[in-house]
Order: structure tokens, then C-alpha cells, then sequence
């Protein structure tokens, strides 16, 4: 196998250990030793990718922006994507480790040395951006703040997500973000235009 090719295996092998330790255990509860037992992997493979258990968050950190592409594959920026991002991202945590790490290192980020607020703050950006495109369109009332609408969807989606994280292991996290529409949509959207909106996501 190709040097490079066995770099870049043994860097997935310990991303998906790492993703796994810390979905169970947390930032604070996860040790290097248990992400090496996870992976298989020496101490000096490790340290040859990531330097520390923080920089591996970091790195983590990264992985629940792997499915802005899907939700914006329908090629026309707005409302519509909103929802469907949301709705992607509901069923990637309870289907993907990585991005159940990652979501869950980006709300223990406090206990980091080095917190960073910026997967907030793109997810804000990245919405905004699409709501501004759907308020273009006559999609969003004109007298509202795109700032203010995705800072609310950001946090109410924390809140939804971790809500059904204790309550059901986030089985019903889908029909949760579709409830969280139904109720948000009518406050944002002209009359007329609402029924071109799906809360399911499309």
C-alpha cells in the first residue's frame, strides 16, 4: 500500500475511534488512551496526525459541515434549503458518529483551552445567507432580520437536538425540527407563499 494511502487510512481510523470515544464520553471524559484502544492504532501514529485530544476536537469539530453539500444539492438557495439543512442534520446525528462527536465537542467547547465559536457563527452565516436569497424572492416578510431569523434557527435547533437527545436518544428528532417549522414558518413566510414550504424537508 502506498505511503500516503496508509497515512491517510490510519488519519480515518483515528478520526472515526476519536468520533466514537467522545460521542460516548465527552471532551472532558474521553482519553487518548481510550482512542487508541479504539483504533488500533500506536501512540506515534497518532501524534503523527494530531498533536493533542484538542486538536483532534478540532478537527472533529469540522465534520458536521460534510453535509452543508447535500443539503444544498437542490441548487436553488432559500427558505426550502433552510429546512432541509435542518432536517439533514437531524438525521446525521442519529446516524453518523462523526457528526454526533462533533455537535456534541462544539457545545462542551468551554471545557477546551482554546474554545472556538466558529461552527456557531458558520452555520449562522451559511443560513443567513440562504434566508437573504429566499427574502430576495418574496420568501421571507421584508421587515424582518435575516441576522436575528438564523441566530434563533441555530439555537433553537441546539436546544431541539439536545431536548431529544435526553428524551428519546434523538429518535424522534426529525419529527421534532418538522413541529419546529410548522409553528416558525407562519411567522416568516407571506400567507400566499406558504404552502411551497415542506417542514419534512423535500
Amino acid at each position: 500500500m502506498p505511503k500516503q494511502e496508509r497515512a491517510e487510512r490510519t488519519r480515518t481510523a483515528i478520526l472515526d475511534a476519536a468520533a466514537a470515544v467522545f460521542d460516548r464520553h465527552g471532551f472532558v471524559g474521553a482519553s487518548l488512551s481510550d482512542i487508541l484502544a479504539e483504533a488500533g492504532v500506536t501512540k506515534g501514529a497518532l501524534y503523527f496526525h494530531f498533536t493533542s485530544k484538542e486538536e483532534l476536537a478540532h478537527a472533529l469539530v469540522d465534520e458536521q459541515f460534510t453535509i452543508w453539500p447535500l443539503a444544498g444539492d437542490a441548487g436553488k438557495p432559500g427558505l426550502q434549503t433552510v429546512i432541509d439543512l435542518t432536517q439533514t442534520m437531524a438525521r446525521n446525528l442519529r446516524e453518523n458518529v462523526r457528526v454526533r462527536a462533533s455537535v456534541r465537542l462544539v457545545i462542551e467547547q468551554g471545557t477546551f483551552s482554546n474554545p472556538a465559536p466558529q461552527s456557531y457563527l458558520r452555520w449562522i452565516d451559511l443560513i443567513r445567507d440562504q434566508l437573504d436569497h429566499a427574502q430576495e424572492r418574496g420568501d421571507v416578510r421584508k421587515e424582518l432580520n435575516t441576522s436575528e431569523i438564523a441566530n434563533f434557527v441555530v439555537g433553537a435547533f441546539t436546544g431541539l437536538q439536545t431536548a431529544a437527545q435526553v428524551l428519546t436518544d434523538r429518535a424522534d428528532l426529525p419529527e421534532r425540527v418538522a413541529t419546529m417549522w410548522r409553528y416558525v414558518l407562519p411567522s416568516l413566510v407571506p400567507p400566499r407563499r406558504l404552502s411551497r414550504f415542506t417542514p419534512e424537508g423535500s
